[in-house]
């Protein structure tokens, strides 16, 4: 068999690992923050085709990303009035901010993040929570830690031990099943602790918001320091948002 070296790899395949995760464009398919033009048009009629009822109409149209798939349906139907564009940084730390609103077009503001700079630069470790997830983003927070992403470069890593963490990532709408199981984790962290939500199931329950099967009774009484939107979130959107936790 002849020998094949890692240069001819290389030459052959290019370089895969993204130099600077902060600034890497992403493919012209991808959907990222949306923008709502003031193109006059019928408001009830867009948010009437929304299966993820994330469209508002009430003081203009509105999407609210915590409940968004990114199907594009609304921007297929209304090119017009929505478009989405390749802007990946969508994390925040406050719910409100995941609402982009008819005629702004400005970056999603990240918010607050009161002593996580000092606490957590240079080393932020944390124990991601499957509640209930399809599967889909527990991939993309795999997907952080490739060649291609190398999120441990900036000191961010998954520990398999709530003990050794520094915070839980939720993954899913938290069922009925793993309501306790979701709980017993994140009491085995040690404070101060973090919580963050990837995904819109885990920020809003996506589809299964109104199941009998879905248990939210852990979030109205934890308090989220950064939400992770995306039907899955993209690697991207992950990576730069936890990264702004440390910085």
């Amino acid at each position: 068999m002849k020998h094949i070296s890692n240069l001819s790899i290389l030459k052959a395949q290019g370089k895969q690992y993204i130099p600077d995760p902060t600034t890497a464009q992403v493919p012209g398919i991808f959907r990222g923050r949306p923008v709502i033009s003031t193109t006059p048009a019928d408001n009830e009629k867009i948010a009437a085709i929304c299966p993820m009822q994330a469209i508002g109409t009430q003081g203009g149209l509105s999407i609210d990303l915590g409940k968004c798939a990114f199907c594009g349906l609304c921007a297929r139907q209304f090119p017009d009035k929505i478009t989405f564009t390749k802007d990946y940084k969508m994390a925040t730390t406050v719910r409100e901010n995941l609402i982009v609103r008819e005629g702004i077009d400005k970056p999603i503001e990240y918010g607050p993040k009161p002593e996580c700079a000092k606490l957590f630069k240079g080393s932020l470790k944390l124990r991601q929570v499957s509640a209930g997830g399809d599967n889909s983003c527990e991939w993309e927070l795999g997907a952080t830690g490739n060649v291609n992403f190398d999120m441990g470069r900036y000191g961010i890593e998954f520990v398999a031990s709530p003990r050794h963490a520094d915070g839980i990532v939720i993954t899913g709408p938290i069922t009925v099943n793993m309501a306790r199981a979701t709980q017993i984790c994140y009491d085995a962290v040690p404070q101060p602790r973090l919580l963050v939500l990837c995904g819109v199931d885990a920020i809003s329950g996506g589809l299964y918001a109104d199941s009998d099967a879905i248990d939210h009774s852990f979030l109205k009484t934890h308090k989220v320091d950064l939400y992770l939107p995306g039907n899955p979130a993209h690697p991207l959107t992950i990576l730069n948002g936890l990264r702004e936790l440390t910085i």
